[in-house]
């Protein structure tokens, strides 16, 4: 496995290998299973693998502490290269003193992360489109654990008409069935264990008597969660990101989506949710 921080480098590589599969995993660092899974999914569709790591300050709000976020540059290459990754790219100066283009997706960032923390969507969609210009890969892949965060680049892949299949890949949970993140590190053994209860607030969501409108349905998921504070809890058309009817059965695909905070920790999570067939004639 190759490890490259010059930024040229790594556009000079991906220019000389045009006309190959070039598969791409972006991530923050402080890798775990769900990064790696990522890895697995992609490397049997390309001939060649990258992975960056780089923790954007641009999807920071000014009251985030970027310097907080958990770092192990070691750990993730022992992680990537058993992974089969070729090239490691740990881009230094990232961005030079001339940037100032910001990507703006509209839209599907107007609700849920995007309300809750302004800004931050651009942040994502500009570091992503950057990288793509600078790795040009032929397939890029995304956890599906940040669902909002999936559909943004989704859309932004496809209105800016750039040569990449997104592939998405499934969360991954640990044993106790909390979503797995970077950020769980933070997590005290009291959060934790009070943590297990958003998945099983979205299970119960997911699994509740088809028949009964989405607000029913979200309202047996909130009497569940135990959290210091609920951002939200939604049920949203997989598309758009808009929240369904809450007096109507769920008639669609869609997500049931949740952000909760433990002290200073942030935990999302989401499961699919199948509209009901229709009954026969």
């Amino acid at each position: 496995m190759r490890i490259i921080r010059d930024v040229a480098e790594m556009q000079a590589l991906g220019q000389s290998l045009r006309g190959h599969e070039v598969g791409f995993v972006p991530t923050m660092g402080y890798l775990h299973r769900g990064h790696t899974s990522l890895m697995e999914l992609t490397r049997p569709l390309c001939e060649h693998l990258v992975v960056s790591i780089y923790v954007n300050p641009l999807q920071f709000a000014p009251t985030d502490d970027l310097a907080r976020y958990p770092r192990d540059l070691i750990g993730d290459a022992t992680k990537c290269e058993a992974a089969g990754v070729d090239f490691l790219f740990i881009p230094e100066g990232f961005y030079p003193a001339t940037f100032r283009t910001q990507v703006i997706v509209s839209g599907v960032t107007s609700r849920w992360e995007g309300a809750e923390r302004p800004g931050h969507f651009a942040g994502v969609s500009t570091v992503v489109s950057r990288l793509f210009g600078v790795v040009q890969p032929t397939v890029g892949c995304f956890g599906e654990k940040d669902f909002q965060q999936l559909t943004v680049i989704r859309s932004m892949t496809r209105d800016l008409a750039l040569p990449i299949r997104i592939l998405s890949g499934p969360l991954v949970r640990d044993d106790d069935g909390l979503a797995l993140s970077s950020r769980n590190v933070y997590l005290t053994p009291e959060q934790r264990v009070r943590a297990r209860c958003l998945h099983r607030a979205l299970f119960a969501v997911r699994d509740a008597p088809a028949h009964l409108p989405a607000g029913e349905r979200l309202a047996l998921g909130v009497a569940m969660v135990d959290s210091d504070k609920l951002d939200y809890l939604a049920i949203v058309d997989s598309e758009s990101l808009e929240p369904l009817p809450d007096g109507l059965p769920v008639d669609r695909s869609a997500r049931v989506i949740v952000t909760a905070r433990y002290g200073n920790v942030r935990l999302l999570d989401n499961v699919a949710i199948e509209a009901a067939p229709e009954a026969s004639p």
